[in-house]
């Protein structure tokens, strides 16, 4: 079975608004890149990927896009997760592919044995789902065809892609993939994923770098207006 994995991604300035609280522009910047690359070559590595197709209107994301087995396409209308990956699904069609995987790009820890295994476990399985930790938004979704159901990321997408799948005449198949369960959106996310990067030492090397140059940061920031003492809050990794 052909599987082309879609990842959609904003451009890196317009990236993490809600980190606004905690990073300044140019360190979500920075994260949101790392993040970006670190899932890109994890899907590379996914033997049961035939092809990766990136969905940007960022120039910077389509510079580290380039290579073998990825295609870069354009944004056009950068209105959001939804209807970028709509542009990757038509690509898709286009190229005669018999399913797409659709990720967004800030789950860093995706890990390419799980997703190859992911892909294995449904091959005849028409629809499957990923939800994110919380279970109320979707991670990733896997199908066949590429248009079995129409996307619609966001809050509470978890439920609508359900439903799409019943009124598409399918029961989709819910997928926990423990490498695809945080995405970073919050603080808390940020928090959660410094723990987490503690335990797999092997993956995410990227993110996991933007994370020292921010503790980094934070700590030479904490020292120049307290005289030196230990900053309150910094992140760890």
């Amino acid at each position: 079975m052909r599987t082309i994995a879609v990842l959609p991604i904003k451009t890196f300035v317009a990236a993490k608004q809600r980190l606004g609280g905690l990073l300044a522009g140019g360190s979500r910047e920075a994260l949101s890149q790392a993040m970006f690359s670190d899932v890109l070559s994890s899907l590379r590595k996914v033997e049961g990927l035939e092809a990766v197709a990136v969905v940007t209107a960022s120039r910077a994301a389509q510079a580290a896009a380039q290579g073998e087995g990825v295609t870069v396409l354009n944004d056009p209308t950068q209105s959001g997760q939804s209807a970028a990956t709509l542009v990757g699904i038509r690509y898709a069609v286009a190229k005669k592919f018999d399913r797409v995987l659709l990720v967004p790009g800030d789950v860093p820890l995706l890990d390419a044995a799980e997703v190859n295994a992911l892909l294995e476990r449904n091959a005849r399985e028409p629809l499957a789902l990923v939800p994110d930790r919380e279970g109320l938004g979707t991670n990733a979704i896997l199908m066949s065809p590429p248009t079995l159901i129409e996307p619609s990321f966001g809050p509470g997408s978890f439920a609508r892609h359900l439903g799409a799948g019943r009124a598409a005449g399918v029961e989709a198949r819910v997928e926990h993939v423990d490498c695809l369960l945080h995405d970073i959106d919050t603080p808390q996310d940020l928090s959660d994923l410094t723990t987490l990067l503690a335990q797999r030492r092997g993956l995410a090397s990227r993110t996991r770098g933007a994370l020292h140059q921010l503790e980094r940061s934070q700590a030479r920031g904490a020292q120049a207006s307290r005289g030196g003492s230990a900053p309150d809050g910094a992140v760890q990794v």
